[in-house]
């Protein structure tokens, strides 16, 4: 509750039993004790509706789906696996002084070695294994500048819990809507890209608060298609 209400919207990995996939309005509540998680959403806030405490959670099946693309959740007792794994990235200004990162010789090789079984037609043959060189998109291994994968000081370290609202949602602060678009994963075909579509949505959201949306004609929206590309 902390990291959303400071920073923004976060990703997290939820179950999805039978009743969520046809779930049109309310608070969810999942009776199953369904825990195996297979889709990504963000989580944009929290409340309490006639005493019962719910997570406001952004969909990817597009605006039709539930509550104009978000579903409510029941908070604090791990619904749906809602509570278990959630990640977040804080966003950098690189573009006021115009910082910017500059390949190294080997970020442009982009390459590693990697060991492939090859199974060859022949019966005869065993199965072999040869050493290739496959280009990729993802790093090997991130460096961060303050040598951390952590910021210097986490959410909760930085405000008291009492703090915090009863309620917070990133769609309505003081009048303002500071979410991006809501997607459809399906559209134009079925994609099974959720994991894509929940982590660059919160992280457009969190660009758009920082940014205030100031000085820029529409809010951020990052692309899905790019990340299931590479």
């Amino acid at each position: 509750m902390q990291e959303i209400y400071q920073r923004g919207p976060i990703a997290c990995g939820i179950a999805v039993p039978d009743a969520l996939e046809t779930y049109t309005g309310g608070i969810f509540e999942d009776t199953t004790g369904d825990q195996n998680i297979v889709h990504d959403v963000s989580v944009v806030g929290w409340g309490v509706e006639n005493g019962t405490k719910y997570w406001t959670v952004r969909n990817s099946w597009g605006t039709h789906y539930g509550e104009d693309g978000f579903f409510r959740v029941v908070r604090g007792v791990n619904n749906i696996a809602i509570e278990t794994d959630c990640s977040w990235a804080t966003p950098v200004d690189t573009w006021t002084n115009d910082v910017r990162h500059h390949l190294t010789a080997e970020e442009k090789k982009n390459t590693i070695t990697k060991e492939v079984a090859l199974k060859h037609v022949n019966k005869h043959h065993h199965e072999k294994k040869k050493t290739i060189e496959v280009t990729r998109c993802r790093a090997e291994k991130t460096i961060f500048e303050n040598g951390e994968k952590r910021p210097e000081v986490h959410s909760w370290e930085a405000l008291a819990p009492e703090a915090v609202p009863t309620s917070w949602d990133w769609r309505n602060v003081n009048g303002t809507n500071f979410l991006s678009w809501t997607k459809n994963q399906h559209i134009p075909v079925y994609c099974g890209s959720c994991w894509a579509q929940g982590t660059t949505s919160a992280l457009a959201d969190r660009f758009n608060i920082m940014n205030g949306l100031t000085g820029i004609q529409t809010p951020v929206s990052l692309s899905a298609q790019v990340i299931v590309n590479c």
